[in-house]
This record gives structure tokens, C-alpha cells and sequence, in this order.
């Protein structure tokens, strides 16, 4: 697979574009990514943090998409629920020496030049109802009316204005105190069916269902709590992102002439109960990121009728794919060194796609496939800003000032009172006309006022004019200033 890409960089390199979403998930229920013990000290846990930060800064990508409430508890020093098992191996024990893993993680990723995601589960509250560990101050031991028992896990009842209540105070807690880029939920909505049994509330139901059939009573649940979160991330920080990863079938066309040409044995609308297109249309969510985790030509669930379904199906929100770096060598088709390539090759042909994500972070450190030195040196090999999104910001900031310091060295000095995240340096052939889209990202520098730059230092600038633009904290570029 290097090979290949090596054959293929001059024209990946060409296609690179200067914004896209490259994210990684992590995820810390029951130990997946980070951390990944439950017995890991102090020191282990942030060496393994900082570890991951470079490895996929590195492999260029710039969101970092973290789990810090996997069920009902926190990764972080909240009011609300209590410090999760997963980091310290009992619930409701703080960290020893204490630290706020949270602020630890923001400020690490942020000096990285990378945004960071607080990745949350609406409704799950105890993994394994015969293993987790719960604290005292657990909301299933202090508030039992709040919750559900469905399989072998304990789940917030989706049905309870109080339970919504309580989801948009955890959000509104996190907004307030601490610098997050975005807010993101997965699939985990209502729960995968499980066969022969009915989720318990019936109850519930004849109370609030107020002539709904359960099914549409259901999905109003979760339409609630979603406009919940939006209209408290816009009243508290509008500049904060609000994004859903759902599972990648919306509804079959079976089901709906409005679904996809597939055979999906759940869906996102009939089984799970999110309704991604209205919160799509009703402009509740900034982004989606379906879960395409099958293969080309897969006879239930193809990529290549998936893709551009959701591409069709996005309404203006920003559309980024999910990708399963997690299966590859898992099977024949995931064998193939092709296959992610091909799909990352495919998404970026439509420009209603904005990016992708990868679960999960610890796949990369096998470099399955030879995949995180492709993306590595071939299709993320010149580094990429966040999409802005026009509905958040269309400010322009200041464009850098240049002071020339010597042959190759300039000094890059920003003046205005907005405050920026980064400048960005950039290069355009001699022949082409100069403006933002015509040039190529090549590095991007964490900065606030000023900084230095050294052209012999970065590589693809032969024969080509050098630009520098600043960044705003919305991903915003000014205009371009020429390094002459």
C-alpha cells in the first residue's frame, strides 16, 4: 500500500484541500481507546494521551472526537455525575494526584493546533448491570424513577422531560467551563433491539404519548432532547458545534421512497428513533457523520449507494463520513489495502462532503493495512483547517501583517482585536490567479499575535509564491499576505 500511494502522491497531493474535517474517535466505555486501563496512574494516562495526540497529529488529523460520558458519569470534575470507572477503575473516585482529565486533554489538543469534541451518550447510564461499578451519588441510585433496564445495561428513560432536563445541564455545565470545540452524540439513541423483548415503557407511553402512536412518541423523545442541546449550546456559546454520528442507514427505501437502496435489518428512524433528517432540515445539528462502516459493493449496505444518498440528504449542514479503519484485515473485503483508500477517494469527489472520521483511535496504532502511512504521506500529507460553518460566522479576520527578517525568515504580526487561533502558510504555482482556493495549506501555526517563519524549514515551496492568512477561533481565514 505505500507503494502505491508513493506512485499516486504528486496527484492526492494536488487534490489535498485546505479545508476538511479529519477526526478520530475515542473511546474510553469499557476501555476501547483512552484510557486504556482502568488501573492506569496519573502520569500513564496523560503520557498515553499525549502519545495518541502525536500519532494522529502526525497521520494529519485535526479533531480529536473524545468520550467523557459514556454512561451517566464524567471524565472530567462535574457537579452533575461522578467520575467514571473507566479512568479510575471505581465510580465516583477522582483521579489521585487529582487533575481534571478534561481540561488536560483541551489544552493538549489545542497547543497541537487540533479542535476538540466532547463526545457524550444521551441515554446510557450503567454498561453491564451485573459488573459496572456505581457510586453512591449515581442518578440510578439517587433518582431510580429516571431509568430503564433493557438487556444487561441501565438506561436514562428517554420518555422523561426531568431526564432531558438533566441532559441539557450536563451539556450547559460542559459549554460554560471548559474551551471545547464541539458537542458530539453518536448512534446510541434509543437501543439496538433486542430480539423477542420490548423496550419497557408502556408506562410511560399512556402518561406522555398524548395520542401519538409509540413509534412517533419515540422519536418526539429524542427530537426534544436534541432541540434541548441546540438551543442551549446556541443561548450559552453559539460558536460551539453540534454534531451527530448516527448509524449509517436512515431508513430503507422498503420503508420510505425517501430512503436509501438498501437492506438494513435496523434503522436509525424505526429502531433507534432518531430522526437525523429533521434535525438535519430544522438546522438543530452543524454536522452529521454517518457510520459508513461497510465496503464497496456490500449487498446489504454498499458504500458507494450510501455516500451519495447522504449526500444527497445533508440540507446545507456539514457532512462528514465515518470510516472503520477498525476492520481492516477483519474480513475479505477489508483485506484489501484498496478498500479505505477507494472509500476516502470516493467522498472527496462530492463537494457536499466536508471530511471524514475514523473509528477507532487504537486501530491506528496497527497501521492496518498500511492505511495511517497513506493517509500519513499521501492523501493527509499537507495539513487541512476545520470547515467553517457560514451559519456560526462569516467574519474575515485581519490578514497578517510581514515583517521580512531575513533571506527565508519573516515575522508574522496580527493586529487585530478578534481573537485568532493559528496563522496559515500556504503556496500557489506563478501561473495561477491568487486567491484562498487556488493555493495549497501547507503549514498551520498555532499562534495568538505573533510568530516567526522559516520558509527553508517547509518543504513544496520551489518556484511558488508563499502566502500567510490568520485563522479565527470559527476557522475563518483573512485575506492573503504575500512573504516576499
Amino acid at each position: 500500500m505505500v507503494l502505491l500511494a508513493s506512485c499516486c502522491l504528486q496527484n492526492t497531493k494536488a487534490q489535498s484541500p485546505n479545508y476538511e474535517f479529519r477526526g478520530v474517535w475515542v473511546a474510553s466505555v469499557d476501555n476501547i481507546d483512552w484510557p486504556s486501563s482502568k488501573t492506569l496512574s496519573v502520569a500513564d494516562q496523560k503520557a498515553e494521551y499525549i502519545h495518541l495526540l502525536d500519532m494522529h497529529q502526525k497521520n494529519g488529523m485535526n479533531v480529536m472526537i473524545v468520550q467523557i460520558r459514556p454512561a451517566g458519569d464524567a471524565l472530567y470534575a462535574s457537579k452533575y455525575e461522578p467520575w467514571s470507572e473507566f479512568l479510575t477503575g471505581k465510580q465516583g473516585l477522582a483521579p489521585e494526584p487529582f487533575y481534571d482529565p478534561l481540561e488536560f486533554m483541551i489544552n493538549e489538543t489545542h497547543k497541537r493546533g487540533m479542535e476538540f469534541h466532547a463526545w457524550l451518550n444521551p441515554y446510557r447510564a450503567v454498561f453491564n448491570i451485573t459488573k459496572s461499578s456505581l457510586a453512591p451519588s449515581h442518578l440510578t441510585l439517587t433518582h431510580p424513577e429516571w431509568f430503564l433496564v433493557y438487556g444487561d445495561k441501565k438506561y436514562f428513560n428517554p420518555g422523561l422531560p426531568e431526564v432531558r432536563l438533566h441532559t441539557a445541564k450536563v451539556v450547559k455545565d460542559l459549554i460554560t467551563r471548559y474551551q471545547i470545540d464541539g458537542i458530539h452524540m453518536d448512534d446510541y439513541f434509543y437501543p439496538y433491539r433486542i430480539a423477542g423483548k420490548e423496550f419497557p415503557d408502556e408506562k410511560d407511553y399512556q402518561r406522555y404519548g398524548k395520542g401519538m402512536n409509540k413509534e412517533d412518541w419515540r422519536r418526539s423523545n429524542c427530537d426534544s432532547v436534541i432541540l434541548d442541546i441546540h438551543n442551549t449550546i446556541r443561548s450559552v456559546n453559539p460558536h460551539i458545534k453540534f454534531g451527530i454520528s448516527p448509524f449509517g442507514v436512515w431508513r430503507n427505501k422498503t420503508q420510505d421512497p425517501r430512503g436509501s437502496e438498501t437492506k438494513a435489518g435496523q434503522t436509525n428512524y424505526d429502531d433507534l428513533y432518531a430522526d437525523i433528517l429533521l434535525w438535519l432540515q430544522k438546522g438543530w445539528i452543524d454536522y452529521v457523520v454517518p457510520q459508513l462502516y461497510w465496503e464497496k459493493g456490500h449487498k446489504l449496505a454498499d458504500y458507494d449507494v450510501l455516500l451519495p444518498w447522504w449526500n444527497e440528504h445533508s440540507y446545507g449542514r456539514q457532512l462528514y463520513i465515518g470510516l472503520a479503519i477498525y476492520r481492516g484485515g477483519s474480513n475479505p473485503a477489508w483485506k484489501n489495502p484498496e478498500e479505505l483508500p477507494k472509500q476516502l477517494k470516493a467522498l472527496r469527489s462530492f463537494n457536499t462532503t466536508q471530511g471524514a472520521v475514523y473509528f477507532s483511535s487504537k486501530s491506528f496504532e496497527k497501521n492496518p493495512n498500511g492505511w495511517s502511512d497513506s493517509l500519513r504521506n499521501n492523501y493527509y500529507h499537507y495539513p487541512a483547517l476545520v470547515p467553517a460553518m457560514s451559519w456560526i460566522s462569516t467574519a474575515v479576520p485581519i490578514q497578517p501583517l510581514v515583517e521580512k527578517k531575513g533571506n527565508m525568515l519573516f515575522k508574522l504580526v496580527y493586529k487585530g482585536d478578534r481573537q485568532i487561533k493559528a496563522f496559515g502558510i500556504l503556496v500557489l504555482p506563478a501561473d495561477k490567479e491568487e486567491n484562498f482556493n487556488n493555493t495549497q495549506l501547507v503549514q498551520v501555526i498555532v499562534a495568538d499575535k505573533m510568530t516567526q517563519v522559516d520558509l527553508s524549514k517547509i518543504a513544496d515551496i520551489s518556484g511558488k509564491r508563499v502566502f500567510a492568512v490568520t485563522v479565527d477561533l470559527d476557522n475563518n481565514v483573512s485575506r492573503l499576505t504575500e512573504l516576499k
